[in-house]
């Protein structure tokens, strides 16, 4: 499976910082260990031009995030320090995302080692989301005339709530976002389909509860591509998780995400989302579990 991926994805945050930005190294280096791709699967993305970024977001906002004039309480909101590398980070992980919808259409499956920004609203940062790469994907690929639906499944444990905004009223994506319900956002635009879960969820339920609305959300949407935003936080233990999956139950999760998804000859691309393990090599441990049923799936 191609993917897209560079060092440039890693910026250094203060000491302490909740946002485990180490994973994005740590998952590359497992992945190649592992045998899961090779060097010949990694595609390294450019920036993704601003010409792109303005399909989804305000002028005002990137003009303000491309000079460093984001207020206090804009970074605050953002959860990350501004910085000049951060800028580049996040737009080279946004190209990151096109360029994974690109290879999915070619081959059935790609993945962006980055990725699944999804609370990035279009007039500001939020929840360590500083750019919507979905968003800017869907709406790159639809100008295109290489998409002309997409659907989002987006398993984090955080509603995606700038995702669910931006699409309210466009019908280039179908969004369904399954997550705890009494956990961050506190305000949740919906989605195209919404389901929200009580705190303490185990795999039995969780597996249930996808079972049931998965089929549903792909035959609504009648997409030709799907985005997968596969968030580890569902895991017991996550620092902002909430709710209890094991780690086989995270498996069976993305295998059987990953099996529905090829079984519908659906192209999919399978991005990172949130996670927040102890260290961030236990973080990417975690995110290689989506890239193990991957290889499963599709042999």
């Amino acid at each position: 499976m191609r993917v897209s991926y560079t060092d440039g994805y890693f910026v250094p945050l203060p000491p302490r910082h909740p946002f485990p930005m180490g994973k994005f190294p740590a998952l590359h280096r497992l992945l190649l260990e592992e045998g899961l791709i090779r060097p010949g699967d990694v595609v390294a993305p450019r920036e993704a031009d601003w010409a792109d970024l303005l399909l989804v977001h305000t002028p005002e906002y990137l003009s303000k995030l491309a000079g460093g004039r984001l207020s206090r309480q804009e970074e605050r909101r953002m959860g990350l320090p501004w910085s000049e590398r951060l800028v580049v980070r996040s737009r080279l992980a946004v190209q990151g995302t096109i360029n994974a919808a690109l290879m999915a259409l070619e081959d059935g499956r790609a993945a962006n080692l980055a990725g699944g920004t999804h609370h990035a609203m279009p007039g500001h940062g939020e929840g360590f989301c500083v750019l919507n790469d979905v968003a800017v994907a869907i709406r790159v690929l639809e100008r295109a005339r290489w998409l002309r639906r997409a659907l989002v499944v987006d398993l984090d444990v955080h509603q995606g709530n700038g995702t669910a905004a931006i699409f309210a009223d466009d019908e280039a994506a179908f969004t369904f976002s399954m997550h705890g319900a009494k956990n961050y956002p506190f305000h949740k635009p919906p989605s195209s389909l919404d389901v929200g879960l009580p705190d303490g969820t185990t795999d039995d339920a969780y597996l249930d509860a996808l079972a049931r609305h998965l089929p549903e959300a792909i035959a609504r949407a009648r997409a030709d591509l799907v985005f997968y935003l596969a968030g580890i936080d569902v895991l017991a233990g996550d620092r902002f998780g909430r709710l209890a999956l094991t780690r086989a139950g995270l498996y069976e999760r993305d295998r059987y995400v990953l099996e529905t998804l090829a079984r519908s000859g659906l192209p999919v691309v399978l991005l990172l989302s949130g996670g927040y393990a102890p260290t961030p090599e236990q973080t990417a441990d975690l995110h290689a579990i989506a890239h193990r049923a991957a290889a499963a799936v599709f042999r």
